[in-house]
């Protein structure tokens, strides 16, 4: 045997492959910490103190989570405005959160504050054109403005919803917001455990192998039964609410979780990767944590207003 041979280090030893059990407990450990947090900052006794909690939360899941879809988009071959992207997205989220907070003035009418964030909207995609103009190297402005345009729609759009729930000023936001919560976190707790369990057929195995019809079962009976349960928990802090909307919100919210996270793995299967990022222990990146709240945000929104409170 040569010296080179010799002297060449052993080749090191894959780290063991985790079981489903220890990682559905990194997932929850995750996903409790982090919305403890987000509970916490909600119901902190100072009002300034949980508005800068609040802002600061939406504010770093918005930008972290609109780096992660960029990563997507640059992996899949394509090019976008990322740093564009992100600014618009923070500022998205921080306009909003100044108009719906009163600190531009009390406002008492939902349809005002999606006016006001149809402006920012309209005044990006303007932006975007106007970046396009200067982008002397980028021959694919069509796909460069609409990729990033979908970024801003799909995170931090989507993603303010949650402060339109939280400051709604036709109820009690704040207990509607952690109701949406534990509601949407209910259903990704059931698909994934009852899937491990007892899963067997798949749903759509080109986009995600790993989601079974027993899963999307499993999902609507641990949503639906979250949601009757705090119904009859906090039923006085829901305003509008009785055993019917429980029973609907908790299968509408289960289904469009469900969605939401076929969507993400969509994307994440485009560009070829598992996770969107590996920034939380035992879940991936922000996108893997937001992925079934992006499109239920806005369905607790509309229910609210034109259900429960119209």
């Amino acid at each position: 045997m040569s010296d080179v041979a010799r002297t060449q280090p052993p080749h090191p030893t894959p780290a063991p492959a985790l079981s489903r059990g220890a990682v559905f407990v990194r997932r929850l450990v995750s996903s409790l910490v982090l919305w403890a947090v987000v509970v916490g900052a909600l119901f902190s006794p100072s009002a300034i103190l949980s508005g800068f909690c609040f802002l600061t939360i939406m504010m770093t899941l918005a930008g972290m989570g609109l780096a992660e879809f960029y990563a997507l988009i640059e992996k899949r071959g394509l090019v976008c405005f990322k740093s564009w992207g992100i600014v618009g997205g923070l500022l998205l989220m921080g306009s909003t959160f100044a108009y719906l907070s009163g600190a531009l003035g009390a406002q008492t009418a939902p349809a005002k504050a999606n006016d006001f964030e149809t402006g920012i909207l309209v005044l990006f995609v303007l932006g975007l054109c106007v970046r396009q103009f200067v982008a002397r190297g980028n021959p694919a402005g069509l796909v460069a403005i609409s990729t990033t345009l979908l970024g801003l729609m799909y995170v931090p759009w989507l993603l303010n919803f949650i402060q339109k729930i939280n400051f709604f000023p036709r109820a009690e936001g704040r207990f509607y917001l952690i109701y949406f919560l534990v509601v949407t976190k209910f259903s990704d707790m059931g698909a994934y455990s009852v899937g491990s369990l007892i899963g067997r057929h798949k749903m759509i195995p080109r986009v995600s192998p790993g989601k079974t019809w027993e899963g999307f079962g499993g999902a609507l009976l641990f949503s639906t039964g979250a949601s009757l349960a705090l119904y009859g928990w906090a039923g006085d802090h829901l305003a509008g609410m009785n055993w019917v909307h429980a029973t609907v919100l908790g299968m509408l919210l289960s289904v469009a979780a469900v969605l939401g996270d076929l969507i993400e793995s969509l994307f994440k299967r485009e560009a070829g990767v598992k996770d969107s990022g590996h920034l939380l222990p035992g879940m991936g990146g922000v996108l893997d944590l937001l992925d079934s709240i992006l499109f239920n945000a806005p369905l607790m929104y509309l229910y609210l207003r034109h259900v429960l409170t119209d």
